[in-house]
């Protein structure tokens, strides 16, 4: 348990067991480089089930910070940086923060049969947020073919 003591001269002891206990499927099982559907329910992914009959409210937000892998999370990462930054910069984050969630929640009233994770409904609340700002503000903008492009 107590790393720096216990490592026996080799100083990635500590580092090597602690990645031993992340758990990731086969490729053949989970693609995208990550757990279990069985271990990201047990750790909060949204299943409808269990919101509705289970009284687990909080799933529908847990949800958005479990991924199904990493290859999933870095695409998720990567447009949220996209999306997100220019969003924030104009908006703050608290504003944006409306979107992101109930993004995510409305998701959740068409995933029924299956568990749901990741920030993917919480991404097109953001591209619902950045339409939105671009339909009330179309007047505005001089270079609209730059706009629509970027």
């Amino acid at each position: 348990r107590n790393c720096p003591k216990n490592n026996q001269g080799f100083e990635g002891g500590c580092v090597a067991r602690f990645l031993g206990r992340l758990s990731f499927e086969p490729l053949k099982e989970n693609p995208l480089f990550g757990d279990s559907s069985n271990t990201l329910e047990k750790l909060g992914a949204l299943k409808w089930d269990k919101v509705v009959h289970g009284n687990q409210a909080w799933r529908l937000i847990t949800c958005i910070w479990l991924h199904a892998g990493v290859i999933h999370l870095l695409a998720n990462m990567l447009s949220l940086i996209f999306i997100g930054i220019r969003l924030e910069q104009q908006f703050g984050f608290s504003t944006l923060s409306v979107p992101f969630c109930s993004g995510s929640v409305l998701l959740s009233l068409f995933i029924q049969r299956s568990i749901s994770v990741g920030a993917s409904g919480a991404l097109f609340g953001l591209l619902g947020a950045m339409l939105s700002e671009l339909l009330t503000n179309w007047t505005i903008y001089t270079n609209k073919v730059i706009l629509v492009a970027s």
